[in-house]
């Protein structure tokens, strides 16, 4: 079958420049009938400029090369629209691609054109619930507090740092929370308030969280709820703490983490504190978080967990 496909690169994504190895991979796909035509992003909001064209357009599929944040703006081109979205991980993080057992794309493993080919090709549609704050959807997770000044600290990075990895974020986390106090935080969840001294608060959509943790190993992208977390207390210690409790898998378990499913999430704080959405800056508390369910056709590959989803493919390409 035929699939009219928009493959869009942001050439400023990841430590390396993979602008050859897309070219191969859309000629690939031209071969197999995925009619396939790349485009580069030169400034960011373009990702969701040219996903909205595609979808204006009629287009089946939209691939996305980059990393979550440009994942992120072509989310935010598609979603609600007939029009697949499959990611192309060349990120630095690429936290979306691990959920999904999606192969990364790397110079270091020339080889994996293949595989990210064959597992798009294989793919199938699954419905899944983006997440909205102000107007603006995310796939993964917002966060407030710590981990999004971490991200206001360390946005945008240079190509040369993003080739360390994670280990620059790792620093940044260390170096910031050592000077990140912590807020005092009101927080209306369906209905219900909450009152805490709290470092950070995050509401996930999917299991993983940053490179290494599993934080809501139950967490479902189609299930209509966000797994909402509350990390309480003030000061390094706790951020200490905190980073135990989720390494080790307890954060559920641990009476100074709070976690709750819910479909809305309203914050104020004193003082005002940065918030993420998929791992980028987008402003300050006060903020408001809900859940919009089954509006983005998401490519999954065939290796994904089944744990993820508790409803059927809506289509096999």
């Amino acid at each position: 079958m035929s699939y009219q496909t928009l493959l869009i690169y942001n050439p400023t994504a990841g430590p390396w420049d993979m602008t050859r190895a897309l070219k191969r991979l859309a000629a690939d796909l031209s071969k197999s009938g995925w009619n396939t035509e790349l485009v580069q992003t030169e400034q960011p909001g373009d990702a969701s400029h040219y996903a909205r064209q595609a979808v204006e357009a009629g287009c089946d599929i939209v691939l996305i090369a980059g990393g979550d944040g440009t994942i992120n703006e072509a989310v935010n081109g598609v979603v609600g629209s007939p029009t697949a979205l499959g990611i192309v991980p060349v990120g630095t993080g690429n936290i979306l691609a691990h959920q999904l057992h999606m192969p990364i794309l790397s110079l270091v493993a020339p080889l994996y054109i293949n595989d990210v080919g064959e597992a798009l090709r294989r793919s199938w549609v699954q419905r899944v619930d983006t997440g909205i704050v102000e107007e603006r959807h995310f796939v993964c997770w917002a966060g407030l507090g710590l981990d999004a000044e971490i991200a206001a600290h360390m946005e945008p990075r240079p190509r040369y740092v993003k080739r360390f990895r994670t280990l620059p974020y790792m620093i940044a986390g260390f170096a910031v929370a050592s000077e990140f106090r912590g807020v005092r935080a009101r927080f209306l969840i369906e209905g219900r308030t909450f009152r805490y001294r709290t470092l950070m608060a995050l509401a996930s959509n999917i299991q993983l969280y940053a490179a290494f943790f599993n934080i809501a190993p139950q967490a479902h992208m189609d299930d209509g709820l966000l797994d909402i977390f509350v990390f309480k207390g003030l000061g390094f210690a706790y951020f200490l703490r905190h980073l135990l409790s989720v390494f080790t898998g307890r954060s559920q378990r641990d009476p100074r983490i709070m976690h709750v499913l819910a479909r809305r999430l309203e914050v104020e704080t004193t003082p005002s504190v940065a918030v993420q959405l998929d791992g980028d800056p987008f402003g300050n508390t006060p903020t408001a978080v809900t859940i919009a369910p089954g509006t983005l056709r998401l490519l999954v590959p065939p290796q994904v967990p089944t744990s993820l989803f508790c409803k059927p493919p809506e289509q096999v390409l």
